[in-house]
């Protein structure tokens, strides 16, 4: 048995994970999918979150398990991952990344963005009047998150994100080689992803190489429309 921390990506909750946590769970797993603070059921003000208060929170999860987990990160869950693992290098077995920004030291999730001239988001954003945070147009939701998701899949999705935290997308990733770098890390690319595109996804491996990348050929959300295949993913962390 291995315990999973799921960590959701940016304008989702913890509930994008229900047919992982399922999945995972029904193979005999504990599984944690916590709303990040400020998005999904949590009210945390979006102003005041920083990437350093997600990675405490997550770091504070971590500390409470009895046994080093596996972090799994979708989308910008990704920089909380790479946080955290620079955090708690001991208490973390594998790092899976599914489909998730893997950055180098000293470059933002904004940087990296501005430069996967294909994606669907950047056109996207509506930055709200405080500039604190952003939200994507309505009419750009289905085609850039939910290509290959159900009609159903899509109407939830809609009902359920909530604006994103700026700060947080703005901030320097902050790792070691000696910390971060020890621990073992997977990747999850796919290969109809919209919103951050097949060439950026192999772009940041090819600079931050993991011991295995496995490529399911689908959307942005594979949690939703590839299930069976990304547990499947997910359970190779733990051999």
């Amino acid at each position: 048995m291995a315990t999973y921390i799921l960590v959701h990506g940016a304008w989702h909750g913890g509930w994008c994970w229900h047919r992982i946590v399922t999945r995972l769970e029904r193979a005999g797993h504990r599984v944690l999918a916590p709303d990040l603070l400020s998005l999904g059921r949590d009210r945390t003000p979006l102003g005041s979150v920083t990437l350093a208060d997600w990675t405490q929170q997550v770091a504070a999860i971590i500390d409470a398990q009895p046994e080093p987990v596996v972090l799994v990160g979708h989308s910008r869950g990704g920089i909380v991952l790479s946080e955290a693992a620079e955090q708690r290098p001991g208490r973390i077995r594998t790092l899976v990344y599914v489909t998730a920004f893997l950055l180098e030291d000293g470059r933002s999730l904004q940087m990296a963005a501005s430069t996967d001239t294909e994606s669907l988001v950047g056109p996207s954003l509506v930055v709200a009047d405080d500039q604190r945070s952003v939200t994507i147009r309505n009419e750009a939701v289905a085609e850039t998150f939910y290509g290959e998701c159900t009609a159903d899949d899509v109407a939830l999705a809609r009902a359920l994100l909530t604006a994103e935290p700026l700060a947080p997308l703005a901030t320097a990733v902050r790792i070691t080689a000696g910390r971060f770098g020890a621990v073992p890390r997977l990747y999850v690319e796919c290969t109809r992803d919209r919103a951050i595109t097949l060439a950026g996804q192999r772009q940041m491996q090819a600079a931050l190489p993991c011991r295995e990348a496995i490529t399911l050929d689908t959307d942005h959300s594979p949690f939703l429309s590839r299930p069976d295949e990304l547990t499947a993913a997910l359970l190779r962390a733990a051999v």
